[in-house]
C-alpha cells in the first residue's frame, strides 16, 4: 500500500531542511522525498511500507517540533 503522509516540520535553516530531507529518505520502503509549502515548511514523504509515527518522532528528535498533517493512500494510475 502506497501513502503519502504530509508533515510540518519547525526547519529554521537550510541545514535543517537538509537533515529533515535526509532523515526522511533513510526510512524504510521511501521513494520520494520533498518539501512543500510558501516557506518550506512542509515535508512530503511518499512510499510503500512507511512507518508514519517513527517518522515523526525521528524528525522530533534530530530536527524539531513535526506535527503529521494528513496521511494519504496513493491510487497506482
Amino acid at each position: 500500500m502506497k501513502q503519502k503522509i504530509v508533515m510540518r516540520v519547525q526547519m529554521s535553516c537550510q541545514k535543517c531542511r537538509t537533515k529533515a530531507l535526509m532523515l526522511g529518505a533513510a526510512a524504510n520502503g521511501v521513494n520520494f522525498v520533498g518539501l512543500e509549502g510558501e516557506s518550506k515548511e512542509k515535508l512530503v514523504v511518499i512510499g510503500d511500507g512507511v512507518d508514519a509515527v517513527k517518522l515523526t518522532n525521528s524528525l522530533r528528535k534530530k530536527v524539531g517540533q513535526t506535527d503529521i498533517i494528513s496521511l494519504a493512500e496513493v491510487k497506482a494510475s
